[in-house]
């Protein structure tokens, strides 16, 4: 049995090894996109440090990569992360959306920080200073109201709302 252990063991420590060599592409980008969303709106110095300390990370094309990051399966996970936060909003592309999408987004934004969903706590727990106090949360949820207020007034309602889905052919 103990053979057994020590032979697991070792095919265990073998395969951690070869992990090692299979790594994601890493989500780093030169300088700043041209759809950034400091592209198209203005975003006050505050609020810009807030989105560059909790948010950049995951949700732009642009992370800094922790030491951790180097280790295999972490850099997988990671990366998935990344991908995940990034197809749900990247600040980098921000403003290439179309309009009514980028105003759901600030949208999302403001319930995500007012439920404390965002940042979330398995990022926080790593890097303290992503915790948002409540100032902070006050600063980032007042810039997105504003931003969809000036967007409200500027185009036409219905260019706000989802598209509606075109109904199916009728059942024969």
């Amino acid at each position: 049995m103990k053979k057994f252990f020590k032979r697991f063991f070792l095919l265990l420590l073998l395969v951690f090894i070869v992990i090692q060599f299979f790594r994601p592409a890493k989500n780093i980008a030169e300088g700043i996109s041209t759809n950034d969303i400091t592209t198209k709106y203005t975003v006050p110095q505050d609020v810009q440090t807030i989105l560059k300390t909790s948010c950049y990370d995951c949700h732009s094309n642009n992370t800094a990569y922790p030491w951790y990051n180097n280790i295999q399966p972490v850099a997988w996970w990671l990366a998935d992360h990344i991908k995940d936060a990034k197809a749900e909003l990247n600040f980098s592309e921000f403003a290439s959306y179309r309009i009514g999408r980028q105003y759901r987004k600030l949208e999302e934004i403001n319930k995500e920080v007012e439920e404390g969903e965002m940042p979330l706590e398995s990022y926080t727990y790593l890097h303290g200073n992503a915790t948002l106090n409540q100032q902070q949360k006050l600063s980032l949820t007042n810039w997105a109201t504003a931003l969809r207020d000036s967007m409200k007034a500027q185009y036409p309602e219905d260019s706000l709302k989802r598209p509606k889905s075109p109904a199916p052919p009728p059942s024969k």
